[in-house]
């Protein structure tokens, strides 16, 4: 199993950051996918090249400020817990934590690459003259 992570400092507030990163349907407002929908404890994500990826919902934790999920369901993948974190940094900054684990370990590089240019739109869109 392969283990990657990545992470961001913010200069906005912990809660104002995990109001969009807590958000399960709004993934595609800063990760690099498409679009996604949200059913229950299910979330389906779209990327560009066509692909879908089916995911359970494992914890949405808004006082720890911590979302975990699962692709499940998938030829490729043989198991995976993703994990976001946003922890604060003092009363205007946070960071935020992204990290897999996932079967086959090759499959981390490509998840990571894309949570790195997702953190990086974060700060964009936090940065953006407050806009949130």
């Amino acid at each position: 199993m392969g283990t990657v992570r990545r992470h961001a400092f913010i200069d906005s507030p912990a809660d104002e950051v995990w109001a969009l990163v807590g958000d399960p349907a709004r993934l595609h407002d800063w990760f690099p996918i498409v679009s996604c929908e949200v059913v229950g404890k299910k979330r389906w994500i779209n990327l560009a090249s066509g692909l879908r990826f089916e995911e359970d919902i494992i914890t949405l934790d808004h006082d720890l400020r911590r979302f975990q999920y699962s692709i499940v369901n998938n030829l490729i993948v043989k198991s995976h817990l993703g994990t976001v974190d946003v922890i604060p940094d003092g009363p205007n900054r946070c960071m935020v934590m992204y990290g897999t684990d996932i079967d086959p370990e090759p499959m981390g590089l490509i998840i990571i690459g894309a949570a790195g240019a997702g953190l990086e739109k974060l700060q964009e869109i936090f940065s953006a003259n407050g806009v949130k």
